[in-house]
């Protein structure tokens, strides 16, 4: 060990290692030595400066959630720091892997009343998986690495490095780390998989119910493979949109979250057996689907489950939920299993509700309604002759009454391309999200939409999509309201209360950041200025003022049940 290293040279050399190529940041004094090194190194990340702490941080889950990899975020001191609390808690309910960095004053500060001084660990402890501060330059490489590899495995999340100022000068011998080869897991105990076999064998209503942890590529193509030997009722919770393909529509019957109104809420009180795959409880509360507590229930996943009075697994499946899932569709090659005869009919009527379901609403001549836009969208995507968007197109979609519609409605046949904050609903995510999903497909057309309440939080970002030759489309569902809280307040007190916003006019804030504006004032243009927008090969902010008077209806039990 001849050779100095500093603790900011640690940092970006193992960055390197790790194959990390973005690091989103906001610059500042104490992180300024690591910058430098990362800047100094030609085959080093590229550095993406962003407008606002917590939309780096939510960059980077995006990043995490499409590739499966930590997206990384470097911040400096204080409010550098706690501006990154949204984007990672965020990150870590939601189960996307990220790696963020903050730095801190010198050691020697830490515990005075100095500029930007705070115990970054504590502040970031219950936000992330884990959070450290390394103290050493001698341990900058371990802890990097250990926090990598923690933020990936098991049930993934964000991860936290505080890095005092002068440890990024201090210097030592150590090397740069490289990271290690993850665990692979096998397929669950070969006996309780057998069991699953004999009670599929015996159910009424056998249903999967389809979670976070069951959208990789891999595991989506052992589903797939599986409902062609056995075609279970399937239902997705909004973040595992996309598992089913179009050729297996017939075994699908929605989403189902939030509120327990859809065709996949019938289905889900009807079994008598649910099989949930990469579940977790944050997506549907089991309270609301499980409220009777009279399901048995197989927990599938390569995470133990989380014990609450609803969600109580007859068995626990844990193992890699591919390997699981290939050969319990081994074991089913085997048997003829189908479903009784009087299900059959039930779920011949439930298929048919749940196609016939945006009948219930009315559409207007002079306002677009949710259900037209997304019918629109739909038909550019299907459409084989506009080459800018298919189903391979990332759609990211904010919180607010537009997450409903969208995650309902909106049909998706690709995993992690409609994507939604589903576990803490954070206002601000379509944008970062959507801007990840570009760095990540250079060149290829990315679709975000938002609410007018949802887009402001993050919409400065618009400079940074410019200026870094993004190629983005996102679409405002506009009403000067934060929509979402307003028809809840209605339904429960008579009437909103504080959700009124003020009108902006959208085509010029985009343009004012170098982006090209659009604006829809009728149903009869949507068509057209969606393909206008989506064709064109930059930043584009469409207007879309939305009539939201279908709302109410949202949260009301709107299907009765289906004998």
């Amino acid at each position: 060990m001849k050779k100095k290293n500093t603790g900011a040279s640690l940092v970006a050399d193992t960055l390197i290692n790790h194959g990390v190529e973005y690091i989103f940041t906001v610059p500042g004094a104490k992180i300024d030595k690591i910058i430098d090194e990362i800047d100094n190194r030609k085959n080093g990340p590229k550095l993406i400066v962003c407008r606002h702490e917590q939309n780096a941080a939510l960059i980077a889950q995006g990043m995490g959630r499409i590739s499966g990899k930590p997206g990384v975020v470097l911040v400096t001191s204080g409010p550098g720091v706690s501006n990154l609390a949204t984007g990672l808690v965020t990150a870590t309910s939601e189960s996307d892997p990220v790696l963020a960095i903050g730095g801190n004053v010198k050691r020697q500060d830490m515990t005075k009343r100095r500029h930007q001084a705070m115990n970054n660990v504590a502040a970031m402890t219950p936000l992330t998986k884990v959070a450290e501060e390394v103290l050493s330059a001698a341990n900058v490489s371990e802890s990097i690495t250990n926090l990598y590899k923690t933020a990936i495995s098991g049930r993934k999340g964000a991860t936290f490095l505080s890095i005092p100022a002068d440890v990024s000068t201090e210097e030592t011998e150590f090397e740069p780390l490289k990271p290690t080869t993850l665990v692979k897991l096998g397929h669950a105990n070969l006996e309780m998989l057998e069991q699953l076999v004999s009670d599929i064998k015996q159910a009424k209503l056998p249903v999967l119910l389809l979670g976070m942890r069951a959208s990789d590529d891999p595991t989506v193509a052992a589903i797939r493979e599986l409902l062609s030997v056995i075609k279970l009722p399937v239902v997705e919770t909004f973040q595992g949109a996309g598992i089913i393909p179009k050729h297996l529509e017939d075994t699908f019957y929605g989403r189902v979250g939030l509120f327990k109104n859809q065709p996949g809420d019938l289905l889900l009180d009807k079994s008598d057996l649910v099989i949930t795959v990469g579940f977790d409880p944050i997506e549907y509360d089991p309270e609301i689907w499980n409220k009777d507590i009279n399901k048995k229930i197989y927990h599938m996943d390569y995470v133990i489950s989380e014990i609450d009075n609803y969600y109580r697994p007859h068995i626990e499946l844990i193992g890699s939920i591919k390997r699981t899932i290939k050969k319990l569709s081994e074991l089913l090659e085997k048997e003829n299993y189908q479903i009784p005869k009087e299900n059959e009919e039930f779920l011949t009527k439930l298929k048919d509700k749940f196609e016939n379901i945006t009948k219930l609403f009315k559409y207007h001549e002079d306002i677009t309604h949710p259900l037209q836009f997304m019918w629109e969208l739909r038909q550019i995507i299907d459409d084989e002759k506009f080459s800018t968007v298919d189903n391979n197109t990332i759609i990211t979609t904010d919180v607010g009454s537009i997450y409903i519609w969208m995650a309902r409605n909106f049909k998706s046949y690709e995993p992690r391309k409609l994507l939604f904050s589903n576990g803490m609903q954070t206002l601000g995510v379509a944008l970062p999200w959507a801007m990840a999903g570009s760095f990540l497909n250079p060149g290829k057309k990315v679709i975000s939409l938002s609410g007018d309440g949802g887009f402001l939080f993050s919409g400065q970002e618009l400079e940074t999509a410019v200026r870094e030759k993004l190629n983005i489309t996102h679409i405002i569902w506009n009403d000067s309201a934060y929509n979402m809280v307003d028809f809840q307040q209605v339904a429960k007190y008579g009437k909103g209360a504080a959700t009124t916003l003020g009108d902006v006019d959208f085509a010029k804030y985009a343009e004012a950041f170098g982006a090209k504006g659009f604006k829809v004032n009728n149903p009869a243009q949507l068509g057209e200025i969606l393909r206008e927008a989506l064709a064109y090969k930059g930043v584009a902010v469409v207007d879309v003022p939305i009539d939201y008077a279908d709302n109410i209806i949202l949260g009301n039990m709107l299907l009765e049940g289906v004998e």
